[in-house]
């Protein structure tokens, strides 16, 4: 597993690209994805909220291959509850499982549960390393630079 930073969007055509969801399904069927990735993702592809839902209603929360090169990660059971470690652990291991299914080389994985799901990289480090092999690459965005800083302020 290598860790990387940068924006998760220069993957996609590239490599497979992991987005975080939870497993809330509308009463139209449509997974929600209310921020993260996630949201970014439903706003590139307006298909897949419906799709994503579809997969969930049928078979569960689970790592789910989405087409265009996205695969599903899930953290929680509803956008509104905290990410779960084990849940986490267990996307994990669905993933790495799927990847060695369709022979996949190069994947793309945010740190999950770690942004607005506030976990700490320290402790959800851990539980990737134990099934993600040099296949994985676990991105997350890079720091502010100063001087970009003080151009916000300043501009």
């Amino acid at each position: 597993m290598h860790e990387i930073s940068g924006d998760l969007w220069n993957y996609l055509g590239k490599a497979i690209v992991a987005i975080t969801t939870s497993g809330l399904v509308t009463r139209e069927g449509k997974a929600v994805c209310g921020q993260g990735c996630a949201r970014q993702a439903m706003d590139r592809f307006p298909w897949l909220a419906h799709h994503l839902g579809t997969l969930i209603a049928a078979h569960g929360n689970h790592v789910f291959d989405l087409g265009s090169g996205l695969v599903s990660f899930p953290v929680e059971e509803t956008p509104y509850e905290n990410p779960d470690p084990r849940l986490i652990e267990r996307s994990a291991r669905e993933l790495k499982t799927l990847a060695d299914l369709e022979g996949w080389q190069l994947i793309v994985v945010p740190r999950p549960g770690c942004g607005s799901g506030g976990l700490a990289w320290r402790d959800v480090q851990p539980l990737l390393a134990k099934h993600f092999d040099d296949r994985f690459h676990i991105i997350q965005l890079p720091a502010p630079s100063l001087a970009g800083s003080a151009r916000q302020k300043n501009g």
